[in-house]
């Protein structure tokens, strides 16, 4: 069985709900459980979560995208779950409050703002 299409954390008053479409997508091969490690984290935090095969960011582990309807998407890679899990929480706020997704300051996300590798326009 693969782990595409595992969600976690299904709407609610969190920082990403289906309600808005809002999501993170965790590579659940990086660093060897990590990202189920992380995906349980976020989705304690409300945050709705998928875990995929790979995010082809092997180069850098662990690797994660945030993801909206109508919205701009992130690409994260070179996230260390263990200290950055919290900032993987406030970006998600940051990003639930953002409508189109767009983010003019994303210091309240701490360093994970320094593992940004890409954004998406919608």
């Amino acid at each position: 069985m693969t782990v595409a299409g595992i969600f976690w954390g299904i709407g609610g008053s969190g920082a990403l709900g289906t309600e808005l479409g809002d999501r993170i997508t965790v590579c659940a091969t990086c660093r060897e459980g990590a990202g189920a490690k992380l995906a349980d984290h976020l989705a304690a935090a409300g945050i709705e979560v998928r875990l995929v095969e790979c995010l082809n960011a092997c180069g850098a582990p662990l690797a994660l995208a945030v993801t909206g309807e109508g919205k701009a998407t992130y690409l994260f890679a070179g996230v260390d779950p263990a200290t950055q899990a919290e900032e993987v929480v406030a970006f998600a706020g940051l990003y639930r409050d953002a409508p189109r997704g767009e983010i003019a300051d994303a210091r309240p996300a701490g360093r994970l703002r320094f593992c940004l590798r890409g954004r998406i326009p919608d």
